[in-house]
């Protein structure tokens, strides 16, 4: 996939697109039925697939007290847009120089002019332009005037839910990962170097790998079953997020446990990714720490059980020829 940093990228010799505008944080199962259709119809066409995004997100310049944590940062985003099979994605620098673009100039200037866009695929609920005045019925009439199709998508609903990135938000915050993985397609992760703790994991309870500091979006505190990749390595793991009140001052962490740890080398280039399997239970302030080495011996044994059925299941499922 190309990935274009700026309009001015675009080669003018790169021909016609089937294009899609939007913020695409998380890239869920909603993106990606957008985004599957935008690739077959470009190949039907003899077009280029391509998705035009933003960096930062609109929210954090327009209105950074209500900006939210993002479920994909931008380099997690592009890996998922890639895994579409788009051709290109655009990302355009917000600015608030941006942000006061007419509707109508977007389209023209943009999607016509300099994509030369053949269709554009958005969800119903799509705005774009000063003030957000554009919508998909404003699309419409600027596609029949500047000359392409636009194709309006209804909103997505799994299990009862509709698909959207601050309804997956929302389940994180309720610690629910089970159906965040339903809404997003595929388990959510987050990636980040390790972090120096305050040894209390080592020390009083078990050893354990800490991440940095995080600012993007994360289950709500608890414990949950996670599957930890060190670089190359995977582990099967256990890990807390909270404030770790039993040891007093409160801090803020994201620790993880390593059920099946061999010896590997942590720098501070390496890279933790955690994907978060299953809610187990709330963090909580145990009266002392002989009680919290018992509680997460039980985590420790609930996970392993988990991981084994995990790999009953998996040698029971026949492999698709």
């Amino acid at each position: 996939m190309h990935i274009f940093c700026k309009l001015d990228e675009v080669p003018a010799e790169y021909g016609s697109t089937v294009v899609s505008v939007g913020n695409f944080d998380g890239v869920h199962c909603a993106h990606k039925k957008v985004l599957q259709e935008v690739v077959r119809r470009a190949k039907e066409l003899k077009a280029k697939s391509m998705v035009v995004t933003f960096d930062p997100h609109p929210t954090r310049i327009l209105r950074p007290e209500m900006a939210p944590k993002l479920l994909t940062p931008l380099p997690a985003k592009l890996r998922l847009l890639a895994e579409t099979g788009l051709d290109a994605t655009l990302v355009l620098p917000f600015s608030r120089d941006l942000s006061l673009t007419k509707p109508q100039d977007f389209a023209k200037t943009i999607l016509r002019d300099r994509l030369r866009a053949l269709e554009v695929h958005e969800g119903a609920n799509f705005h774009f332009g000063h003030k957000a005045e554009g919508n998909v019925g404003k699309l419409v009439e600027f596609g029949a005037e500047f000359g392409f199709a636009v194709r309006v998508y209804p909103e997505l609903k799994i299990r009862g839910q509709v698909v959207s990135s601050s309804n997956i938000r929302q389940l994180l915050r309720d610690g629910d990962v089970t159906n965040t993985r339903h809404l997003l397609g595929r388990v959510f992760s987050i990636s980040a170097p390790p972090g120096r703790g305050r040894g209390y994991g080592h020390k009083y309870t078990v050893p354990t790998i800490n991440l940095a500091r995080y600012d993007e979006m994360v289950p709500g505190n608890g414990v949950y079953i996670t599957r930890a990749k060190i670089d190359s390595n995977v582990f099967d793991s256990v890990t807390n997020i909270g404030n770790r009140p039993t040891f007093g001052e409160e801090s803020f962490a994201i620790e993880t446990h390593l059920l099946n740890f061999h010896e590997i080398d942590v720098t501070a280039e390496t890279t933790v990714e955690l994907s978060f399997l299953k809610w187990l239970r709330p963090e909580m302030k145990w009266p002392d720490v002989d009680s919290l080495r018992a509680q997460i011996s039980k985590d420790v044994h609930r996970a392993r059980r988990y991981f084994h059925l995990q790999h009953l299941l998996t040698k029971q499922t026949p492999a698709l020829t």
